[in-house]
């Protein structure tokens, strides 16, 4: 009697949900790669203009702001990355 099931993992089904999700991983990680930069960069600017603008009296919150900007950016390469991974099947 034959065996209809298969260890290859990209047959049928499974193949189609892969390449699904592997499709809407990238473009939802790819998307939120370009969101956190541009959040991250538009902070870090504001940062840096308030610093300019106020000198050393400004600057903690010049300072602070451009911190937050590259949180924001760290934060959302990881968060794409996970949904890379997640839209790929991996761990």
């Amino acid at each position: 009697m034959p065996n209809n099931f298969t260890s290859d993992n990209n047959k049928g089904a499974t193949g189609a949900a892969k390449f699904v999700t592997s499709t809407l991983g990238n473009t939802v990680g790819g998307l939120s790669r370009t969101v956190g930069g541009v959040t991250g960069a538009a902070t870090r600017g504001i940062g840096d203009t308030i610093t300019g603008a106020t000198g050393s009296a400004g600057r903690p919150v010049g300072d602070g702001l451009g911190n937050i900007g590259s949180g924001i950016e760290d934060g959302a390469k990881r968060v794409a990355r996970g949904v890379e991974d997640a839209g790929a099947w991996r761990k």
